[in-house]
């Protein structure tokens, strides 16, 4: 099953992906949840009453009330998160982003995942994406895969933890990294370099869709693999790829740690962390590690980046710059 939001008169309205075309779900039925959120807040039997729903909408059902996914003004599928954290799932990405500064990899990594909080309310999809000045000093895409939660739950252990994932969605954790570098000098972060963009997107699509992808989950480990093959590109020039499937941590052992001692809720978005060769903070520290006459390459106003998961869909997004008269760089207190 794949879930869209959409603008319908100015509010967000949730609908069916059926065939490329959207069905709005309180045009189907008045019973059924109009928007993501009413949906989530009551996930075992909204899912069970919106697939039979679909199935009525695959038999030719409701043909009348299709719109045209193409022609809609698509949200994020969960425009308010109830919160969003961000993992560190790929050892590859890891390492290599250290190894480009000069430093060993770090053993806790091998011991446990982690992750950290990002703005919730400054989630977004697909579309135009604001930036400041100081946001294009360095300004990074994040090539990452997400989940949203469909169930309260609290010390849940990873065995348990794929039941509480409603659907998957691709993500890109937008990242300025001069912003970023400069607070995390204080040992806290990160905070400002990340609280200005999350997009995910376009899709939500629920975990029975990825069926086909499933893959031996790896030794040591425990939760759900699927081999979605992932990529990045900008302004239709390919700059990075790898796979959900080399997720080195699951959402399921992430999940578990989220919830230790800690409510998780309907709503919840949780990032897997970039992918290998995923940013171009890591593709730039391997190509001056290589070639000192390496060109960095960042984000620049009207770039276009297009990221597609195998599965999940295809997340587009323009850089726009939404005033250019403010730095708090510039305003720094320099003693």
């Amino acid at each position: 099953m794949k879930l869209v939001t959409y603008a319908k008169n100015g509010m967000p309205q949730l609908a069916l992906l059926v065939n490329n075309m959207l069905f709005d779900t309180t045009g189907v039925h008045a019973q059924l949840p109009a928007t993501m959120a009413d949906a989530l807040n009551n996930w075992d039997a909204a899912s069970d009453a919106l697939r039979k729903a679909e199935e009525e909408i695959k038999s030719g059902k409701y043909a009348e009330i299709g719109i045209a996914y193409g022609a809609a003004n698509i949200l994020a599928p969960v425009p308010n998160p109830t919160s969003c954290r961000d993992g560190y799932a790929f050892r590859q990405h890891v390492a290599a982003a250290r190894r480009n500064r000069k430093v060993d990899m770090i053993a806790e990594f091998d011991q446990y995942p982690i992750f950290y909080f990002t703005n919730h309310n400054a989630i977004m999809g697909p579309g135009p994406i604001p930036v400041m000045p100081d946001h294009l000093k360095r300004l990074d895409f994040e090539l990452e895969a997400a989940v949203v939660l469909g169930k309260k739950g609290r010390n849940v252990r990873a065995a348990d933890a794929d039941k509480y994932i409603a659907g998957y969605m691709i993500m890109n954790d937008m990242s300025a990294r001069t912003l970023q570098m400069e607070e995390m000098l204080l040992n806290l972060g990160p905070a400002k370099g990340k609280d200005f963009s999350t997009v995910i997107g376009p899709v939500m699509v629920t975990p029975d869709e990825l069926e086909p992808y499933r893959k031996a989950t790896k030794a040591n480990h425990t939760g759900d693999t699927f081999d979605l093959k992932m990529r990045c590109l900008v302004n239709g020039i390919e700059v990075s790829q790898g796979s959900m499937g080399d997720m080195d941590w699951t959402f399921a052992e992430i999940i578990e740690r989220c919830a230790y001692g800690a409510d998780i809720l309907p709503g919840d978005v949780i990032g897997s962390g970039t992918v290998g060769t995923g940013c171009f903070l890591e593709l730039n520290g391997t190509g001056k590690l290589n070639n000192p006459e390496y060109k960095e390459q960042w984000l620049q106003v009207g770039d276009v980046v297009e990221m597609e998961i195998d599965g999940l869909g295809k997340l587009s997004n323009t850089i726009v710059l939404e005033d250019p008269t403010w730095s708090i760089l510039a305003e720094k207190k320099m003693g």
